[in-house]
This record gives C-alpha cells, sequence and structure tokens, in this order.
C-alpha cells in the first residue's frame, strides 16, 4: 500500500509543498499493520461538515490518497474544519513516519 499525503492553504497558502509518502512495504510489518488499521478507520469515518463556510480562511486542507494493489485509488480530503478524529490519527501518523524523516 501506498499513502500519500498532500496538504494545502493555511496562512503559507502560496508555498508549494511536497506530497508526504509512505510505502507500508518498506516498513516493520507490526508499523504496516498499524497503517492499514488507521487507513480503514479513515476511510469509513464520517466527515463533519462544516455549518459556516469560510470559518476559517486560512485553514489547512490535506488529500490523503491511498492505492492498494490491483484497486483504483482510495481518495480522502479533509480540513482543519472538518476533519474527523480517525482522519487526524492518520494524518499525525504520517507526519511521523513519511519517508526521509
Amino acid at each position: 500500500m501506498k499513502v500519500t499525503l498532500t496538504k494545502y492553504g493555511g496562512l503559507a497558502a502560496g508555498i508549494l509543498r511536497s506530497p508526504y509518502i509512505v510505502e507500508s512495504s518498506a516498513l516493520p510489518e507490526s508499523v504496516a499493520s498499524e497503517l492499514v488499521r488507521l487507513v480503514a478507520a479513515a476511510k469509513t469515518a464520517s466527515v463533519i461538515k462544516e455549518d459556516k463556510p469560510g470559518r476559517a480562511r486560512d485553514a489547512m486542507s490535506y488529500t490523503i490518497t491511498i492505492e492498494e494493489d490491483g484497486s483504483e485509488p482510495t481518495v480522502i480530503s479533509q480540513s482543519d474544519i472538518t476533519m474527523s478524529p480517525s482522519f487526524a490519527v492518520l494524518l499525525q501518523w504520517l507526519e511521523s513516519h513519511r519517508a526521509g524523516k
């Protein structure tokens, strides 16, 4: 499984950020299993609806793309305002396990 995190917006919206990429095949088995569990939870979580759109103009937006063998990529997009708890846990995990860190 390949998981890619891309960030947009925030106070430095004009700065191009490199995506974070995590390949489960490069991880120890227990860590890869944790990633699979977190991805499954984020995929099934309900998105929180923003009650007043535009409320946080400097909010960050995040897109997590999950590529698994032989299937279409799954794309999950949320923001600081609409982030589900399971998406937040996966986001934090990806930031701490990204390649090159």
